[in-house]
């Protein structure tokens, strides 16, 4: 009977391995749900990064994500990034970012993102960097961003073998603007 336990405890063992990856990827906060938390590593001596991910708002009320903190950065704000005159600008957004009930708002290069400003050392690739980001209601949440490679322009599960990204239906309203 040994053996069968033992067996048993190993097939926990590995079902747990394979479920927390899942788990992880997800985080849920009054109406809202995170997904994609990541950012890209940095070279020696940056002084900022962007952090990136999607939240949907599942609720019937809208929320806001109004700013944020991290034990790496002196500073954590919401930014956007969007095209003025054929020039890209970036700002921070004093009042935050409105996420309306039933749409989904996806933070990503070129557009909305949160900005880890005066960084305390490196991001690396591979490394979780622990946030807290702040909602008008939901409050604070925790989450963990990925840290990917210098280039990347999407978090590791929308990438293909080959670096390419893949395209995923998103629904209207994504909050990007460019």
């Amino acid at each position: 009977m040994p053996s069968i336990a033992r067996c048993f405890a190993f097939t926990a063992f590995l079902a747990s391995l394979f479920a927390a990856p899942a788990l992880a990827g997800e985080v849920k906060a009054g109406d809202l749900v995170i997904t994609q938390a990541w950012s890209r590593a940095t070279p020696g001596g940056a002084k900022v990064a962007g952090g990136y991910l999607t939240i949907e708002n599942k609720g019937s009320a809208p929320d806001r994500l109004i700013g944020g903190s991290a034990d790496i950065a002196g500073k954590v704000e919401v930014h956007e990034m969007a095209m003025n005159n054929g020039v890209m600008t970036m700002r921070p957004l004093d009042k935050g970012l409105t996420i309306e009930p039933g749409k989904t708002v996806k933070l990503a290069p070129g557009g909305y993102h949160v900005m880890l400003m005066d960084l305390k050392r490196p991001l690396k690739q591979g490394e979780q960097v622990p946030v807290t980001l702040e909602f008008e209601k939901a409050g604070k949440v925790k989450l963990s961003l990925d840290v990917q490679g210098v280039g990347a322009q999407a978090p590791a599960d929308e990438m293909s073998p080959d670096g390419q990204m893949h395209m995923k239906k998103t629904p209207s309203g994504s909050g990007m603007k460019m």
